[in-house]
């Protein structure tokens, strides 16, 4: 521990004695962690601050919820045997109001380069790791002058290149979501129920000119990177087409198209990669499970959120119209997702299709609009996966749908107090699966700071 300590210790002094100054400012091609962040898709192409020598940013994000969720369903008892108990596995974990755990993250950005930027964060904690593990880290160029060619730099004046192990750019919801820890961006406490975020190894390129927005992307299509199974993994294409424009002082109109299509893969995750967990604990979450392990919130970490497990092939298509009017917003999620998962070393054998329906609309007001009030509709609809013993036989549609209503107060611009009453409902469940009539409602109440 003292050779680690004494090591960390001249590598920092080394290093901060190499920097030509070191900042907590602003970093030019990058979106703030705090509440300028709000409506920020992708970086902007302006370049707001000159380069003189390496600059890092070092941020951060803290996050505690209070819960008041309760839950029922009508699912059959399902009894196992366990030691000296008999227990009924489709009983739901008792639940009581209280906090969760808090989340938090480490954000650091390094400009490298004029125009090259380094983007690592890592989750200090969350609900699904008690440890610290690094999220992802890419590089950004948005100027490329140590080629010293004329045709790149203008080239570079409307396009951003990022390579590295990143946040993919399929959609525009991610933008707006709570990222473990950072959560000023979401006007609610939590997520979509069919979350499409993940992160992926590969390169992007964004072309912005005029509004207009055209994104292109390649990735290993996986969370991880790999080299085993060569025959089951193929890369992933990521595509997105849009326009953003403030068409009056007052009016700013944006709406884009993205896709997203892998023909193989071990474990996609595009509905499965939040890995810090879900705001909502252990809602339609049992109480005791097969294996006799413990249920935790580490556990059962996607409370309240649903993968339709397309986890081998999959093409996903989303619509994303974004309109703000004053101080009033609406943002919308029109997504369809189809592919196969796999059945322990075979394909599904045929494709299903899920489909999801969300509608955010949010009303700032007060100084610098530090005020709003929100309302979200969300609905999602689709087949569950066949089971290995019965692959031919297709499940039964079924549906979730949520209702969140709440509001905020932007205390300052680095800190977020927020509340949602929020009820989820699930239709169409087997009777032996625990979410079979299932329900939670209640309140959320929640404390973020990012900087």
């Amino acid at each position: 521990m003292k050779k680690i300590t004494l090591s960390l210790g001249l590598l920092l002094g080394l290093s901060l004695s190499s920097f030509a100054q070191i900042t907590l400012s602003d970093l030019p091609y990058a979106r703030p962690y705090d509440k300028r962040g709000l409506n920020t898709f992708e970086t902007p192409k302006q370049d707001t601050i000159g380069f003189d020598g390496i600059k890092v940013r070092l941020g951060g994000g803290f996050a505690q919820q209070f819960q008041g969720l309760k839950h029922k369903n009508s699912a059959t008892a399902l009894m196992q045997q366990q030691g000296n108990n008999e227990v009924n596995l489709n009983q739901l974990m008792p639940i009581e109001n209280g906090f969760n755990l808090a989340s938090a993250n480490l954000n650091l950005d390094v400009a490298l380069a004029d125009g090259v930027r380094l983007n690592l964060i890592t989750y200090l904690s969350s609900r699904h790791h008690s440890e610290a593990w690094v999220k992802g880290g890419f590089i950004q160029v948005d100027k490329a002058e140590f080629l010293n060619s004329p045709l790149v730099n203008k080239l570079m004046e409307n396009i951003t290149l990022k390579v590295g192990h990143m946040e993919i750019n399929y959609g525009d919801a991610h933008f707006r979501r709570t990222d473990n820890a950072h959560a000023l961006q979401n006007p609610f406490v939590g997520n979509y129920i069919m979350d499409a975020f993940t992160t992926e190894i590969g390169a992007e390129v964004i072309y912005q000119y005029k509004g207009f927005l055209a994104v292109g992307s390649v990735t290993g299509g996986e969370v991880q990177g790999g080299i085993q199974n060569p025959d089951q993994r193929k890369p992933s294409f990521i595509g997105k087409l849009g326009y953003d424009s403030q068409l009056k002082d007052d009016l700013r109109v944006r709406l884009t198209g993205s896709v997203y299509t892998t023909a193989g893969s071990v474990r996609n995750t595009l509905y499965g990669g939040d890995r810090a967990g879900s705001r909502y604990f252990l809602v339609m979450d049992p109480a005791k499970v097969a294996s006799g392990t413990a249920v935790t919130p580490a556990t059962h970490f996607t409370s309240g959120h649903i993968n339709p497990g397309l986890t081998n092939s999959i093409t996903a298509f989303v619509v994303n119209p974004f309109v703000k009017f004053r101080g009033l917003e609406f943002f919308g999620n029109f997504e369809q997702a189809k592919g196969k998962g796999r059945l322990g070393a075979n394909d599904e054998p045929a494709d299903r299709t899920w489909r999801q329906l969300g509608t955010d609309l949010v009303y700032r007001f007060g100084s610098n609009e530090n005020l709003y009030v929100a309302g979200r509709y969300n609905v999602v609809e689709g087949r569950l996966a066949p089971s290995a013993a019965t692959p031919n036989v297709q499940n039964n549609s079924v549906n979730l749908n949520r209702i969140q209503v709440g509001g905020g107060w932007f205390v300052t611009k680095n800190i977020l107090a927020k509340a949602e009453y929020v009820k989820q409902q699930y239709k169409g469940f087997a009777p032996t699966d625990i979410r079979h009539g299932g329900e939670f409602n209640g309140f959320m109440i929640e404390g973020a700071i990012s900087f």
